[in-house]
């Protein structure tokens, strides 16, 4: 039996090739795949990301290496530094 944090990996590995399987290689993302995966696992964060051009900054910023894609450590990346930012506005009011 997995633990939590073993099984939230695995949940999050799942996601990743869920999405990076659709087209082109399995390995990263393309835009339009990582757009829907943002839209559909993270609506919270896109209904607040209402302006187009913030959303392709963030792809951009993302693609480290400059591909034009998301591959797994960027995506890794982006998904700890959304992690760090909810878990910061979760906690300031426990000072």
């Amino acid at each position: 039996m997995m633990t939590d944090l073993e099984s939230s990996m695995a949940t999050i590995i799942a996601v990743f090739q869920k999405y990076s399987e659709r087209e082109g290689d399995k390995h990263k993302l393309k835009k339009s795949e990582l757009k829907d995966l943002l839209h559909d696992e993270l609506p919270c964060l896109i209904e607040h990301v209402k302006d187009q051009a913030a959303l392709d900054n963030l792809m951009e910023n993302l693609d480290t290496n400059g591909d034009a894609e998301c591959d797994f450590q960027e995506f890794i990346t982006f998904v700890s530094m959304v992690t760090v930012i909810c878990h910061e506005f979760f906690t300031q009011g426990d000072e």
